[in-house]
């Protein structure tokens, strides 16, 4: 409510270490850097190793596979980091210009941050690689009201470079309208329904999608995908791009969490799975190579995981898409979880806007939609919106059939 509310500042370093006694692996991580401290932690992760099961999986990524030469330079990092009286304006800013916005009439708090890091990795078989990133961000979340009740919503924005960041006045106008918009909801009458997820929660259904192709999950016979390699998972046409060499891109990187090269790739391409996300254990599990999407910090051992994480545009609009059936529902906030990752159960809640022919005809929320996620790749439609603004995107996607629940 325009008064200064935090003010904060950390810095820091940590060193993991992971060791290997034949197939017996163990991980350390410590803040302690001094000559004393690392000599401990070396000493702490061999007796943990000693300790250990055996582990037939366990191991380095394979040598004639990692990266050759130096990383790729992405231009993750600026020199620029705003002081804290720039930083207050901004957040200031943004929050004026939400609540500026008719109907809205308190603040949740609004925020502005800048950052940078340092990653680094080496290997005793020849890793020895890095890279720097900074970055730069802006929200707030509002609440509007009006005599029916109140109603909050939120914006952001993120990037690497502050030049690429989105101007506060729009990301607080963005929150302010949203919240403003949903005053007032409706019932409507549930059932069987066409259902568009806006983009900002249709990546949720690419977060559930990374999941169910992680390699360990598949290894455990855990993920509802785990027989569908090289099968048609989407429609013919859908195409969904991991591209950890995108410019600028927030989960870019030159090279994985092993050391091994990565590459832009169709992970679905024209419907078809193409590629797990599989780290070397879980590549061995899987009698296959490491995929280059091993994810690691200073502790544990590596998972793995998508990086920048796309599914690329449909042919309509979103305003085809939403005129293309005679009622359908506008999902724009989920709420809970509800996924079952064996079995591709989902059900989730969720809030909106219930349109017919095309046209929004009042905010809904108190909505339940329910489907499995097999048949909901199997027909989904992305629109045309599709924005690379985020580590995962996506533009608007139509489910032309879901079960919608109304309290």
């Amino acid at each position: 409510m325009g008064a200064l509310e935090d003010v904060q500042r950390s810095e820091g370093e940590k060193l993991g270490l992971r060791v290997f006694l034949g197939q017996r692996v163990a991980s350390v991580s410590s803040s302690d850097l001094s000559e004393d401290g690392l000599a401990g932690l070396a000493s702490r992760a061999v007796a943990m190793a000693k300790a250990a099961s055996e582990d037939e999986y366990a191991g380095l990524a394979p040598e004639a596979m990692l990266m050759d030469g130096a990383a790729p330079d992405l231009d993750l990092y600026e020199d620029n980091e705003p002081g804290p009286e720039a930083l207050k304006e901004r957040a200031l800013e943004c929050e004026a210009a939400a609540l500026a916005i008719d109907k809205v009439a308190n603040s949740s708090g609004a925020s502005a941050s800048a950052s940078s890091s340092l990653f680094a990795l080496a290997t005793s078989h020849g890793v020895d690689a890095a890279f720097r990133s900074s970055g730069h961000g802006c929200s707030v979340a509002v609440i509007a009201e009006d005599a029916s009740g109140s109603e909050r919503d939120y914006a952001y924005h993120s990037a690497r470079y502050l030049a690429d960041l989105e101007d506060a006045r729009a990301i607080g106008t963005r929150a302010g309208e949203r919240a403003a918009a949903r005053l007032s909801p409706r019932r409507f009458e549930g059932g069987r329904m066409p259902v568009l997820f806006d983009p900002r929660v249709a990546t949720s259904l690419l977060s559930h999608l990374a999941a169910a192709l992680s390699g360990n999950a598949v290894a455990r016979r855990s993920s509802f995908l785990q027989d569908k390699m090289g099968e048609q998972v989407f429609a013919p046409g859908v195409t969904i791009t991991d591209d950890p060499l995108r410019k600028r891109g927030l989960r870019s990187h030159g090279f994985d969490g092993e050391g091994l090269p990565v590459q832009r790739m169709h992970i679905v391409e024209d419907g078809r799975l193409q590629s797990w996300f599989a780290a070397s254990a879980a590549a061995r599990q899987l009698g296959i190579d490491p995929t280059g999407h091993a994810i690691r910090g200073p502790g544990g051992a590596p998972g793995a995981g998508p990086s920048n994480f796309w599914i690329e545009a449909g042919e309509r609009s979103r305003a085809e898409l939403l005129g293309a059936h005679p009622r359908c529902f506008l999902v724009t906030e989920l709420i809970g979880q509800g996924v079952n990752g064996v079995t591709g159960d989902y059900s989730r809640g969720a809030a909106g806007f219930y349109v017919e022919h095309g046209e929004i005809v009042a905010p809904a929320s108190g909505a339940t939609i329910a489907a499995n996620l097999k048949d909901m790749f199997a027909t989904l439609e992305p629109g045309s919106d599709l924005e690379l603004r985020k580590g995962v995107d996506a533009p608007t996607l139509l489910v032309p059939e879901m079960t919608v629940a109304v309290g």
